[in-house]
């Protein structure tokens, strides 16, 4: 009784939470440019990869078919001691001016930020003012540039955070990360554009050069595994109040790849959990805080329920009144991603998001997970 109590008394505070981010997403401006002005500025995009052969050579083909000047677009990709053919992949984009940077160990002496060293590189070769980061399993519209370059050009912000989207499939798991994604993404872009706390995903970015370097880069961060685009954008807030923006734009958005297998799946989400207590968001970490007291009490009210009957009613109580108060905002996001045929999937999956919530977000303080063949604690 004691958890069910807690959880309806977490549910209320749920409840105003998930109200603020459904009024704010409503309220985020499209962005619409209609400024004709011919494009000046020269963006470098960065690749961080590793182990990518089989998607390198979509991603690329993507960013050569970008309806921006070529002669302002550097496309810089970095591998990270690939074991694989993708530094060979990239080589037959030489003629095409796209540029490889390839590490050593050498260049990376006892770390474990080795994305954070490949993004680094990457901006050391760049001669673009403007920063542009992606992976190596993304594909970006034709558009994607422009829209990046003039939502840069009309808003002045030194640090843009733009949309992802996982492609869907047929899988369950597929499914499952569709919805689950678009849903963080969802509250990225209600929390960045009130600036009520700081979200992003390094798959889309977009930062200045200047403004990386005036913050030293990441100094400070590199010797945490993970958190090259939200430890990043902190440093930046710290030191550019005001100055972050969220760009909504359709033809802004990334697709990505879903992980392959559970596995894969758990260790990636484990990683993003990884990075929780480095947060310095006071606001940012209460809200996880919250989600995940919430997520557990349902989650021990679902195991309880297999040696006292009555508990699953308190769990399916929970869960009940959970995805009402989460219903509309899914909607909403579903429907900008161009996802809402999986609405009907939202329900169903509600215990598996709270077990895989409370699993990973343990796991990532705690324990060790494995992320592109190597293994971090």
């Amino acid at each position: 009784m004691l958890f069910f109590i807690a959880g309806l008394i977490l549910l209320t505070a749920y409840y105003f939470l998930i109200g603020f981010y459904e009024h704010a997403y409503r309220e985020i401006p499209a962005f619409l440019s209609d400024d004709e002005t011919a494009p000046d500025e020269k963006i470098s995009v960065i690749i961080p990869a590793r182990n990518e052969e089989r998607n390198i050579d979509s991603c690329i083909h993507s960013l050569l078919r970008q309806h921006y000047p070529r002669s302002l677009l550097e496309i810089i990709v970095v591998d990270d001691h690939s074991a694989d053919s993708t530094a060979s992949v990239v080589r037959q984009f030489e003629g095409a001016g796209v540029k490889l940077v390839s590490l050593s160990e050498a260049d990376l002496p006892h770390t474990v930020a080795f994305k954070k060293m490949a993004i680094q590189a990457g901006i050391e070769a760049a001669s673009g003012s403007l920063i542009v980061t992606t992976d190596a399993d993304c594909t970006a519209g034709p558009d994607w540039i422009k829209t990046i370059a003039a939502y840069h050009r009309a808003t002045g912000a030194v640090f843009i955070v733009a949309p992802v989207k996982i492609k869907p499939g047929r899988r369950i798991l597929s499914v499952f990360q569709s919805i689950d994604f678009a849903i963080l993404q969802g509250i990225t872009a209600a929390g960045v554009h009130t600036g009520f706390h700081r979200m992003c995903n390094g798959a889309n970015l977009g930062y200045e050069k200047s403004v990386f370097l005036a913050v030293n880069g990441f100094e400070g961060i590199d010797h945490i595994a993970s958190g090259d685009d939200m430890l990043l954008m902190e440093k930046i807030a710290v030191r550019y109040p005001g100055r972050i923006a969220y760009l909504n734009s359709a033809a802004a958005i990334v697709e990505t790849l879903p992980a392959a297998t559970w596995h894969e799946f758990f260790n990636q989400r484990i990683r993003w959990a990884s990075k929780a207590g480095k947060y310095k968001d006071k606001r940012m970490i209460w809200v996880l805080l919250l989600v995940y007291l919430l997520n557990l009490c349902i989650a021990i009210l679902l195991a309880g329920s297999l040696f006292e009957a009555y508990w699953l009613l308190f769990f399916l109580i929970l869960v009940f009144y959970k995805c009402m108060i989460e219903w509309r905002f899914v909607k909403d996001v579903l429907q900008y991603f161009r996802l809402w045929q999986l609405m009907l999937w939202f329900p169903l999956f509600q215990p598996l998001h709270i077990v895989y919530t409370v699993l990973s977000g343990f796991l990532g303080i705690t324990g060790s997970y494995t992320w592109k063949e190597r293994k971090y604690r």
